[in-house]
């Protein structure tokens, strides 16, 4: 018995949408194709980082036409990277055998005038004079169309552009993804690393309170002289400690460390979120240190961690500046 509509599986759009790609904005992709027996093309994809989508073409005058349409469809394509686009044309010559003879009859006609002018004596030589330019009808055709063809050859050309285009933005986008995938793996490892720092400095949060609190009540108990309540001495002492705690950071930073690797696992355009996420790594990780510098015990250790946190936090912001 077939099921009603209302007791179906949910549609395919209601399922988990698989991971995206994480691309690098470096990027290179470069195909060819013929428009015709006489003209080619091979079309250049490059890109590298950059705040912004930044595309620059490099085309043949009088396609201006096709420079929009392509603009058009890489901003559909691409979100980020500097992208140079180089189109390059190859025109080949006919393989037309004919000769103007006429024009072989008026060299020849030359060549005879200054020898009679001259009084010298020689025939002209065919082997020169096919050599000298414009004799072949198919050099002087091509000539005339070497630098703008027609109409009909533009349309034409601007058709195969645009066909070899998605294949060409595939092309480049592999390598990307290739590239991001390699970057995606290091930051795992860097976060891997960043977070055996962060969990050691927790297990070490306790004693170095207490060192705190300790040096505290000593210099409150030096200031007073020996003129003071015990009591509120160390209640004193222990608000300060107190405010020495590092819970919150290492909280804060293990959450952040959890977000960025949802982010790296979700994939896409995710570059501007992560550079975020390790500024406010980093801030954290400043706090910390304020809080345990100078302090007895354990404390030069959770300094040492602070600063590894630094370091791999630091080398995370420079790889993430490749991301898209």
């Amino acid at each position: 018995m077939t099921a009603p509509a209302s007791l179906k599986a949910p549609a395919a759009k209601d399922e988990a949408r698989s991971p995206r790609p994480v691309f690098s904005m470096t990027g290179f992709a470069r195909t060819s194709a013929r428009v015709s027996d006489t003209l080619g093309f091979s079309l250049t994809l490059k890109s590298v980082n950059h705040r912004f989508l930044d595309l620059h073409l490099r085309l043949p005058s009088g396609t201006d036409a096709l420079e929009m349409e392509l603009r058009r469809v890489l901003k559909e394509k691409l979100s980020r990277g500097h992208v140079e686009v180089i189109l390059n044309l190859e025109r080949s010559q006919k393989t037309d055998s004919s000769y103007d003879a006429a024009q072989v009859a008026l060299y020849i006609a030359a060549f005879r005038s200054a020898a009679a002018e001259h009084e010298l004596k020689g025939e002209p030589d065919l082997n020169l004079i096919f050599r000298l330019p414009g004799i072949f009808n198919g050099e002087r055709s091509e000539g005339r169309s070497a630098e703008r063809g027609s109409d009909e050859e533009l349309q034409a050309l601007e058709a195969a552009v645009l066909r070899e285009l998605p294949a060409l933005v595939e092309a480049l986008n592999t390598m990307r993804a290739r590239e991001g995938g390699v970057l995606a793996g290091e930051l795992n490892a860097g976060l891997g690393r960043l977070q055996a720092l962060v969990h050691e400095a927790a297990l070490l949060r306790k004693d170095v309170q207490q060192a705190y609190f300790e040096r505290i009540a000593q210099r409150l108990k030096a200031m007073l002289n020996g003129s003071f309540e015990p009591d509120r001495v160390l209640q004193e002492a222990a608000m300060l400690a107190e405010r020495s705690d590092v819970e919150e950071e290492v909280t804060r930073l293990h959450a952040h460390i959890d977000h960025f690797r949802a982010l790296l696992e979700q994939g896409g355009e995710i570059g501007k979120k992560l550079d975020f996420l390790l500024q406010e790594m980093n801030r954290e990780a400043n706090t910390l240190l304020s809080k345990t510098g100078g302090v007895a015990g354990n404390g030069p250790r959770v300094t040492e961690l602070g600063l590894g946190m630094k370091s791999e936090i630091e080398k995370a912001r420079e790889q993430i500046q490749n991301l898209e």
